[in-house]
């Protein structure tokens, strides 16, 4: 899911409108709660925030140029070898298509960048 879809159900629900069939809540439902309202709203606009520093990032993903650490690198490799789809781990790691791919060469989990590409097929 991307920042944006997430967005847009935390808006809805904020809303009172439930964002898979589009109907109002009812009255007694927790998402009328004031504070759950003013919540669902402070969520959204965080959201909001990181999507425009990422597009702001010149159109690149967030982390693009930054260093990997030990850590994402097991969380990709584990993320990968699962069969996690390649647009899912852009999302997921902040990174472009080439950065993943990139990646997954220097730990020696594919020999060429290619071999992504033929994924995303």
């Amino acid at each position: 899911m991307s920042p944006l879809d997430a967005q847009k159900i935390i808006d809805a629900l904020a809303s009172g409108i439930d964002p898979e069939t589009g109907e109002v809540v009812s009255d007694d439902s927790p998402l009328n709660n004031p504070h759950v309202i003013r919540a669902l709203f402070l969520a959204s606009k965080a959201l909001g925030a990181t999507i425009r520093r990422i597009e702001s990032n010149d159109g690149r993903p967030g982390k693009a140029g930054k260093p990997w650490s030990d850590a994402e690198d097991k969380q990709l490799l584990q993320a990968f070898d699962s069969g996690t789809s390649i647009q899912e781990l852009t999302n997921q790691h902040e990174r472009s298509v080439g950065g993943i791919s990139s990646r997954l060469v220097r730990l020696g989990r594919i020999k060429e960048r290619s071999e992504v590409r033929e994924r995303l097929a």
